[in-house]
């Protein structure tokens, strides 16, 4: 049985948190602040590059080519004039432009197994905030409530991280106002944003990548496009429970993005479907962001998240390293 939603949409527009924390989320924020620097700080791979490392945009020398150098950077001027293959390396940026796409919409607010999927982004985003505060690196955000978007234009300085986390972790209420935009939002950050920097999208990506009517609409096209000049990382955010379902009769599913609810018979039958769903919702939902140039992390309520960004930044120092020296991307 399908029951319709409530008329949540004709409420007041969402109203965003203003003035300063109260003393529970200070206490919170600074807490996450501690816990971010004592466990990651010692996991970076250098002084000046964020969570994501990246080559940098600044011109460097020439050298020999090795194996495993990206042939984009071959230097074809001097290849040319000495007949032997050369790539121009890259400086590192000591001053980077960060950016947060974080989705604070009603499904975050969602767990079974641990913490709300909400406060693992809250977690995530923490991570790359302080880590990208180091040395004034600038970050900024968009962050996504349903429709709804607010802006945190780039600024260097922990002041701008704990402004950020504080939104983050008191959004407004957006139940029933539709599916997180978050190809608005990441078009945003392209409109806004001045220099090339890397973009963290966070999210649990349910939002559709793709619509065949609108090919401006979704998030994987846009995602894309931002990809293309940016070093782009998303982190997934699931919770067990919406990869598997126990067959336990009767239960009522509500969608927290439309309100609707629906009442189902779970059986053993229709836990496998579901389960089979779940999986290839998943596997299509990392297909796409790897297709649009970006890095993926999976974070799940049910497990260590910081342990999980640990394991991504030391995958991610092997990748950039690559072999016999040169950088790979």
């Amino acid at each position: 049985m399908s029951v319709p939603p409530p008329n949540w949409a004709s409420s007041t527009d969402v109203a965003w948190p203003s003035g300063p924390p109260t003393d529970a989320v200070a206490e919170m924020l600074r807490t996450l602040e501690l816990t971010v620097t004592r466990k990651l700080d010692g996991f970076l791979h250098g002084q000046h590059q964020g969570i994501t490392p990246g080559q940098g945009s600044e011109i460097g020398e020439s050298r020999m080519y090795q194996v495993g150098d990206d042939v984009r950077r071959i230097d074809w001027n001097v290849t040319a004039r000495t007949r032997e293959l050369f790539v121009r390396d890259q400086i590192a940026d000591r001053d980077l432009e960060g950016w947060l796409v974080v989705d604070v919409s009603a499904p975050m607010r969602f767990s079974t197994s641990g913490p709300q999927k909400a406060s693992l982004a809250l977690g995530a985003a923490a991570a790359v905030g302080f880590l990208t505060a180091r040395n004034q690196n600038r970050l900024g955000a968009v962050l996504v409530a349903g429709p709804e978007l607010r802006t945190f234009p780039p600024r260097p300085g922990r002041a701008q991280v704990r402004a950020i986390l504080h939104a983050i972790s008191m959004p407004p209420d957006s139940a029933g106002r539709g599916r997180a935009d978050l190809g608005a939002a990441v078009r945003r950050v392209g409109a806004v944003s001045k220099r090339r920097g890397f973009v963290t999208v966070i999210s649990d990506f349910l939002s559709p990548q793709t619509d065949p009517a609108n090919a401006d609409a979704g998030w994987q096209r846009p995602l894309g496009t931002m990809a293309l000049r940016n070093d782009a990382l998303c982190i997934e955010v699931v919770d067990p429970r919406e990869l598997d379902i126990p067959a336990v009769g009767y239960v009522a599913l509500a969608d927290p993005a439309t309100g609707r609810v629906r009442e189902v018979q779970m059986t053993a039958a229709l836990q496998h479907r579901y389960r089979e769903a779940a999986a290839q919702q998943r596997v299509a939902i990392r297909d796409a962001i790897r297709r649009a140039g970006s890095d993926h992390l999976l974070l799940s309520t049910d497990q260590d998240w910081i342990g999980s960004l640990i394991q991504h930044v030391r995958r991610r120092k092997v990748q950039v390293a690559g072999v016999g020296g040169g950088l790979r991307r």
